[in-house]
């Protein structure tokens, strides 16, 4: 899986398995899917597909919100390959169709598995609970039909510990497909404190 990479910075590019949309445009609200209902992140109140967006001090890709096709991973045990190396936290950009607790695997070089907790809030006009960042609040709630004002949609930052010393070659998403993962970046510590800048784009991983 393509990814952007420095010593201390891995933007993972997930498009290559996303498998659901979980924002719309107003003018087309019934491609949304994010939930059983169908309801949908407003993508005019989301930043611009392909850009990159700093949060918590942590770069992403921001994926293709509002273009008709799929900008999220809705979780059910995918395999996110990652280039080997050793980090110390996983960021994610996700939400949760309710507040959910639940684990991922983390897959090292030399074979072992670490599960790690994931805990995320309800994306429904709920506050954070678990300690996570509020990445994004669209004010509007879209459904299939039409756009809901007043009904606000939360995007989160959360983090997920690596506390093996070893290289990190692969991460097992929750087979839980309230979980959505919009984005993912790997990060050692001292790129949180300053350290070396992200560089250009590479094959890591395919």
């Amino acid at each position: 899986m393509p990814s952007t990479a420095s010593t201390t910075t891995r933007i993972l590019d997930l498009s290559a398995v996303f498998d659901n949309i979980g924002a719309s445009r107003a003018a087309a609200t019934s491609t949304g899917a994010f939930n059983v209902w169908r309801n949908s992140f407003s993508a005019e109140h989301l930043p611009e597909p392909g850009t990159t967006v700093t949060v918590d001090e942590v770069p992403f890709l921001v994926p293709p919100f509002g273009t008709g096709g799929p900008d999220n991973v809705r979780c059910a045990g995918q395999l996110l390959e990652v280039q080997p190396d050793r980090y110390d936290w996983l960021y994610l950009l996700a939400a949760a169709e309710r507040r959910v607790e639940d684990e991922v695997a983390l897959h090292f070089a030399d074979g072992t598995v670490d599960f790690e907790a994931l805990r995320l809030s309800d994306f429904w006009a709920a506050p954070a609970v678990f300690g996570e960042s509020e990445a994004f609040r669209t004010p509007a709630m879209h459904y299939p039909q039409h756009v809901q004002f007043g009904v606000p949609a939360g995007l989160f930052c959360q983090r997920v510990p690596v506390t093996r010393r070893a290289p990190l070659a692969g991460v097992r998403l929750p087979r839980n497909t309230a979980v959505h993962v919009f984005a993912a970046t790997l990060l050692r510590a001292a790129a949180a404190a300053g350290g070396p800048r992200t560089t250009d784009l590479t094959g890591a991983g395919r």
